[in-house]
Parts: structure tokens; C-alpha cells; sequence
């Protein structure tokens, strides 16, 4: 797991955002942080752990991409 150094004013989606491109990645930064859950701004030099960014996939793929269970 990656980690990442906070820098003085870190915030929870400011990270999400900086890591992964989008806040909505800030749930699960919190998830694999649970011990820095109260912490609203960050001070410099927290080490926060890195979960795996979760790749989207297509909500419309072409049918001949579609599993035989999906068309």
C-alpha cells in the first residue's frame, strides 16, 4: 500500500482530489485511515495510507464487450 505525507492544510478531499482526480475518492482515503478520522485540516507530516484507486469501468460497453449474462 502507498503511502502519502500530509502538508500543513491537507485536507480530506484536497488529498482525495490531488491523488486520485476526483473527491469521491475521500471515503475510502478515510476507510484506510481510521485512526485520523476527526482530523479536518492536517498539520504537516501525517503519513496517510493509499488504498488502491478503483478503475470505473464503462457503464456502456459495446454488446460484443458485454459477459453472455449482461446482453
Amino acid at each position: 500500500m502507498k503511502t502519502y505525507r500530509t502538508i500543513q492544510g491537507d485536507t480530506w478531499d484536497s488529498i482525495a482530489f490531488s491523488i486520485a482526480g476526483t473527491e469521491s475518492f475521500m471515503s475510502d482515503l478515510i476507510n484506510a485511515n481510521l485512526e485520523h478520522v476527526e482530523v479536518v485540516i492536517f498539520p504537516a507530516g501525517i503519513i496517510l495510507n493509499i488504498p488502491d484507486i478503483p478503475i470505473p469501468v464503462a457503464s456502456t460497453l459495446p454488446p460484443w464487450r458485454l459477459e453472455d449474462d449482461e446482453q
